[in-house]
């Protein structure tokens, strides 16, 4: 993982130094939608990430604290990876971009959180960061 250096005091600039690449927002979806863990599971999303590109971005994703990195409880060799705090912050971020891509790409999202979404769009936000902060490791 090559270290980040921000090119300007610019918010944008700044978050797109973290998810300027479509595969870092592409895994904080699997995690916080389809509620992906593990390596494999990751891999198995419909847009194949490269198992190169992958193990970089989990590594940067958890190296700037959007994820934690665990040891697999049935497998030590197997690691899972969870949303830290920072991680769960991004859920409006990232249904938002969903909304705005099921607007002019459809189907685009599940049609049942397109129309929770679309019906009260704080609570389910609230519900599905609630959902992953009671994942979240102690410490």
């Amino acid at each position: 993982m090559k270290e980040i250096k921000h090119r300007s005091g610019c918010p944008v600039s700044y978050t797109l130094d973290f998810f300027g690449d479509k595969w870092s927002l592409l895994i904080l979806r699997d995690m916080m939608l389809f509620g992906k863990t593990t390596y494999g599971e990751f891999q198995s999303s419909a847009e194949k990430i490269a198992t190169n590109i992958l193990a970089d971005r989990l590594s940067m994703l958890e190296h700037y604290g959007f994820v934690n990195k665990q040891v697999g409880t049935d497998k030590k060799s197997k690691f899972s990876y969870t949303l830290t705090e920072k991680g769960i912050s991004l859920v409006p971020v990232i249904l938002e971009i969903g909304l705005w891509g099921a607007q002019f790409h459809p189907p685009g999202l599940n049609p049942e959180l397109k129309a929770a979404l679309q019906n009260d769009r704080q609570d389910t936000i609230q519900a599905i960061q609630e959902k992953l902060r009671s994942k979240l490791q102690p410490g």
